[in-house]
């Protein structure tokens, strides 16, 4: 098992131990040995894009409109380090707690526009102080989106499964079934 496996492993598991679904994981992925060897920037999406700009970065991929609203719905978990990414916050009250706030946040609260201390937009809920980025309100303006903002806002185990079955996607992209190995846990 290598360091990568072990890093996409301990995500797996985090996901779980927060409440979230248990995500099959096959290891064999190689460690690269330098930074030269690691994909070029520009692989995750620029928060303060819309909807267009999710679809070609995940696209690109080979992420369906599906894939992308319940990949962004992991920001029910964790938060923003203005020092990090230039923005601050969290998504949700409860941002070490997997559940479907994420999805009911961004389409019941009202977010007020905001610059960070780094210049960045961003928005946040006066009552709770959640953020939400340009990315996040994307999905609630978009049809095609907001069709399953709605339906994980309303459906936690849908949104698990479907989390389950993309992010083990994620985690093997570039891989597919070539050289990993299922691991039982």
């Amino acid at each position: 098992i290598s360091a990568a496996d072990l890093w996409a492993f301990a995500s797996c598991v985090a996901t779980e131990v927060m409440g979230g679904p248990k995500i099959a994981f096959r290891a064999g992925r190689d460690d690269i040995p330098d930074p030269t060897g690691c994909v070029e920037e520009g692989r995750l999406p620029d928060a303060d894009k819309g909807s267009d700009h999710l679809r070609s970065v995940f696209g690109r991929m080979g992420f369906s409109d599906k894939d992308i609203v319940v990949l962004s719905g992991a920001h029910t978990v964790g938060r923003c380090h203005g020092d990090r990414s230039g923005f601050e916050g969290a998504w949700t009250e409860a941002p070490l707690q997997w559940d479907n706030a994420y999805f009911k946040n961004i389409l019941s609260k009202n977010y007020a526009a905001e610059t960070t201390a780094a210049g960045n937009p961003q928005y946040r809920n006066a009552d709770s102080d959640i953020i939400a980025l340009e990315t996040d309100l994307a999905l609630t303006t978009d049809p095609e989106f907001k069709k399953y903002t709605e339906e994980f806002a309303n459906d936690a185990e849908a949104f698990n499964k479907a989390y389950a079955e993309t992010y083990q996607k994620l985690q093997e992209l570039g891989w597919g079934s070539k050289g990993l190995t299922e691991i039982a846990w």
